[in-house]
Order: C-alpha cells, then sequence, then structure tokens
C-alpha cells in the first residue's frame, strides 16, 4: 500500500469519527447548547445525567457539564475554590441548601456530605 492511500486511509478515518454523533441525541443537544452559548460568551451549565444507586435510593450523583463563562460568573458571585470543580461544587451545595429551605427543612441538619469527583476540565460527578 503505498503512503498516499494509508495518508488518506487516516484522514478519511478521523474525519468520519468527528462526524459520528453521540448515542444520546439529549447528549448531543445539550453539547451543542453548550457550545453555542460559548460562542456568544454566555454562561452555561446542565446536568448530564442523574444516576441512582439501585441498592439505596439515598444516594446516586449529578452529572454535571459547564463552559469557562459559569466558572467566570460564579467567581464573580463570590465563589471560590483551587479548581473549577471546588468552585461548582460551593454552588451546587448552595443550591441543594435552598431546596431544603424552600421545602421548609433545616439546612444545616447532617444529611451526609457531597463528593465531587474531576471527569474532566468542564465535567464533574456529583455524589
Amino acid at each position: 500500500m503505498d503512503i498516499i492511500k494509508k495518508v488518506k486511509d487516516v484522514f478519511v478515518k478521523k474525519t468520519e469519527d468527528k462526524k459520528t454523533p453521540n448515542k444520546d441525541p439529549k447528549l448531543d443537544a445539550l453539547m451543542a447548547e453548550k457550545e453555542k452559548a460559548t460562542k456568544e460568551g454566555r454562561p452555561w451549565v446542565a446536568v448530564l445525567n442523574t444516576h441512582i444507586n439501585k441498592d439505596n435510593i439515598k444516594n446516586g450523583f449529578f452529572e454535571l457539564d459547564w463552559n469557562n463563562e459559569f466558572i467566570e460568573q460564579l467567581v464573580d458571585a463570590g465563589y471560590k475554590g483551587e479548581s473549577n470543580e471546588q468552585i461548582v461544587d460551593g454552588w451546587f451545595k448552595t443550591i441543594a441548601k435552598q431546596v431544603l429551605e424552600d421545602s421548609g427543612q433545616d439546612p444545616s441538619r447532617g444529611a451526609g456530605y457531597i463528593n465531587t469527583k474531576n471527569l474532566s476540565d468542564d465535567k464533574s460527578e456529583i455524589s
């Protein structure tokens, strides 16, 4: 096989890979929404997925994604952290406390913990 054909085959394969959509149309739509917001310079955050522990319904996690503009918005609002994940974790805890307050519950009660796992620069798993 000559070198030109090898290069062409590799290029065609990579181009096809980029065009292959995710198997989840919801995820495709969210990623398109994120890309549009980022191009427009707007903050964006979304829950990509919700996972529930089938053996213990009280345990689970949300998979979040965001853009840099969202992080900037949080920093401007006073959230701090050594990483984007820590900044988003602070925001998420605020939201969780607000949900408790809105439902008449005490947000300072012991309710476990929130664990944040870094999946990439702009994705985290919150459980």
